[in-house]
Order: structure tokens, then sequence, then C-alpha cells
């Protein structure tokens, strides 16, 4: 395979594989440096690529695993959250100062997710996985699956409602 067949082979995933990244690293630094590295490993591998099922399900292997491997390394310490809200609409001042609060709570609640269901709830509600998708990426079965997924959800439900009826605290 080629750089230019190659590059079109990963190209409609290239921004999932980031995205997991800072999901799972908060720093959009380390989520860059992570998503580069997965890109060699493809890149050396590219020979083999058309082997694989499916190659966006094979990155994002490799993406869960190498930020895991970071995750534990000493480096991990040194990591530092970077939030970065985006909009491409014009709500009022107020609603957008709602929206970032309420998305701020959702990301510190996602955060203090157990890690499986952290990577579940990215792959899923962000990336709009499939089930199967996930199964193959995360090596569960999708009932297990549908099961981190719902308490995860429900954590974060519980959370928003006694951010919002209780006030911060």
């Amino acid at each position: 395979m080629n750089q230019i067949e190659f590059l079109q082979v990963i190209a409609p995933f290239k921004d999932k594989v980031f995205r997991l990244a800072k999901r799972l690293l908060v720093s959009t630094e380390e989520a860059e440096d992570a998503t580069q590295e997965v890109l060699v490993k493809l890149w050396n591998k590219n020979e083999s690529l058309d082997s694989y099922s499916s190659v966006e399900a094979f990155a994002m292997t490799i993406t869960k695993n190498y930020c895991l491997d970071q995750l534990k390394s000493k480096r991990a310490g040194n990591l530092q959250i970077v939030h970065s809200n985006y909009t491409d609409r014009q709500p009022s001042l107020q609603q957008q100062l709602e929206d970032s609060d309420t998305l701020t709570w959702v990301e510190k609640i996602i955060n203090d997710l157990p890690e499986q269901q952290r990577l579940i709830i990215q792959m899923r509600d962000v990336e709009e996985y499939e089930f199967a998708e996930i199964s193959k990426i995360l090596e569960m079965n999708e009932t297990a699956i549908r099961v981190a997924l719902s308490r995860a959800r429900k954590t974060i439900r519980e959370n928003m409602t006694k951010t919002h009826h209780y006030g911060i605290g």
C-alpha cells in the first residue's frame, strides 16, 4: 500500500483516534502524541492492513492500548487537564455559560468513572460506535458493554441531578 492509499484508508477515522486518546489522556498534547504513535504503528503494518476486517477497529484497539500504557507509565503524573469547548452556533451568553458549566460537570463525572465505563461512554456516546465494534475493540461481550454503559449513564445522570438540585458541592 503506498502513502496515498494509506492516507485514504486512515482519513475517515483519524479524528476518532485523537478523540479517544484525548478522552483517556485528557491532555491535548499527549493525545496528539498518541495519535501520531498510532499512525506510525499503522504505517509500519500497512502491508498487512488489508488482512484486518476493520482497520478502524484495529486502530482504535491500538489507541486504547497505547493510551492505557501511557497512563500506567510515570509520565501520567505530568498530564494536565485541558478543556476546549467548541460550539458552532451563537446562543446567548447566559446559555453559553450554562452549557459550558454543564459540559464541565459532565466531563468531570466521566473522568471520575471507572476506566472501562469511561472508554465505553466515549466509544458509544461520543464516537457513536456500534456495540459490535466496541465489543471487538475492548474484547468484551456486548451484554457486558450494555451493562457498563447503562451504569455509566446512570452515574452521570445521578451526579448531574445532584448538581442541579443541590448546587455545587
